[in-house]
């Protein structure tokens, strides 16, 4: 099946269309920049831009970085408190012209990596967890999806933990790969505390800088890359647009 996968972010709004039987794009990705917070009218016509961008006339799976229930969309971080109580399936489906699905951004990437990436044939208790301006989250056991589970939230010294451990608190504090991945193995040894994953597996851009920093962490549960990168929101939309 054919699906244009839209993920958004804190910075951009991205999209492509996908195979959602390969996960394989079908065009090269479109990228339109906004900033944080973000208006609700700004949004629209980022997602507008990218249908129109590929002249997309079929179906549409947006993942949007907020707590998501029915397609209505709750707390939001990042982008903006505009957004919340907002009906994500009829915005984005005025803004579109398309038949869509809203999904939480790091369960869309978490459903494309349990596909077609490190979680694959996975039935153990699996953590993705995707570092960028914030921290985002999906829980997978037997390979079903526990969904919205916001983990980047968890409090740290009376503040959200992705306030202190995101890949923007590494650019804010200017920290070397060593003194960020320390910050980092003590979110995660808080993860192991609550849920003690198998496998964690790493999204975001910093995946594919793991050999800077990978070889700091101390955990017991084995970490790894995100094999799709930062492609892995885009068809994980996809996939929950199907």
């Amino acid at each position: 099946m054919k699906v244009l996968g839209i993920d958004i972010g804190g910075s951009a709004f991205k999209g492509a269309p996908v195979d959602t039987k390969t996960g394989r794009f079908l065009a090269e990705r479109h990228r339109v920049e906004i900033a944080s917070p973000c208006s609700i009218k700004t949004g629209a016509e980022a997602a507008r831009e990218i249908a129109r961008h590929f002249d997309w006339h079929g179906p549409v799976g947006i993942g949007f970085p907020a707590v998501i229930r029915a397609g209505k969309i709750g707390v939001v971080g990042n982008l903006g408190h505009v957004w919340e109580r907002q009906n994500g399936l009829a915005l984005f489906k005025r803004a579109t012209g398309c038949p869509v699905k809203v999904i939480n951004d790091a369960d869309a990437a978490g459903l494309a990596e349990m596909k077609f990436g490190a979680g694959r044939g996975r039935q153990d208790t699996v953590l993705l967890l995707t570092f960028g301006t914030g921290i985002g989250s999906a829980l997978f056991h037997r390979g079903q999806l526990f969904p919205n589970a916001e983990l980047g939230h968890v409090p740290w010294r009376g503040k959200p933990f992705e306030r202190f451990a995101a890949a923007s608190a590494r650019k804010r504090a200017d920290l070397d790969w060593k003194e960020w991945a320390k910050r980092v193995n003590l979110y995660l040894k808080v993860m192991e505390r609550i849920i003690s994953p198998d496998l964690i597996i790493i999204g975001g851009g910093v995946s594919k800088k793991s050999a800077h920093w990978f070889k700091y962490l101390k955990t017991v549960a084995k970490v790894v890359p995100a094999k799709l990168h930062n492609d892995a929101g885009i068809v994980g939309a996809a996939l929950a647009g199907e």
